[in-house]
């Protein structure tokens, strides 16, 4: 008879350590909605204009001024045609624009317009404010152990040419 387990209950297969990783990536993924909560307020509040994937875009951009489609759609997980699709909406939004490359004019560089970069800015301060609110009901050691753990989180998740120990801010 087979041992039956649920999200909550570990995995007798599995070795402790594994599984201890395990339950701790079900308790974060079920802490993180709140914060993930957060972030799509902020998102529909600042603007019902754009998506989840425009603003992905828009971010991508902002972080690399003049990558080009298949950069963008390398970045964010899609195929070339859907990336285009996208950025097509997004100039006729007027948040990005394309321009011939720099070092190739016959390749596109897509630039964020003042438009896109106050979005991005009123999406950045919406989002502050909202977790505002919500670390001010957060005991002082609670929100320092957050910001370490988020810290820790965010080196780890990054290429690890890319990971160092300086911090780097938004």
């Amino acid at each position: 008879m087979a041992v039956q387990h649920g999200p909550n209950r570990p995995d007798p297969t599995v070795a402790p350590a594994t599984a201890a990783v395990t339950a701790d990536a079900a308790a974060i993924d079920e802490a993180a909605e709140a914060l993930l909560g957060v972030w799509d307020t902020a998102r529909e509040k600042a603007t019902n204009r754009l998506s989840g994937s425009q603003l992905r875009a828009l971010l991508v951009v902002e972080q690399d001024e003049g990558i080009n489609l298949g950069g963008l759609a390398g970045n964010l997980g899609m195929i070339l045609s859907s990336a285009s699709r996208l950025c097509d909406r997004l100039v006729a939004a007027g948040m990005l624009e394309r321009e011939p490359g720099r070092a190739d004019r016959r390749e596109i560089a897509l630039i964020l317009t003042s438009a896109g970069r106050s979005l991005l800015d009123e999406v950045r301060a919406e989002r502050r404010d909202q977790l505002s609110g919500v670390l001010s009901r957060m005991p002082p050691a609670s929100r320092a152990a957050l910001l370490a753990g988020l810290l820790a989180f965010s080196t780890a998740a990054r290429p690890a040419e890319e990971a160092s120990p300086a911090v780097r801010t938004a």
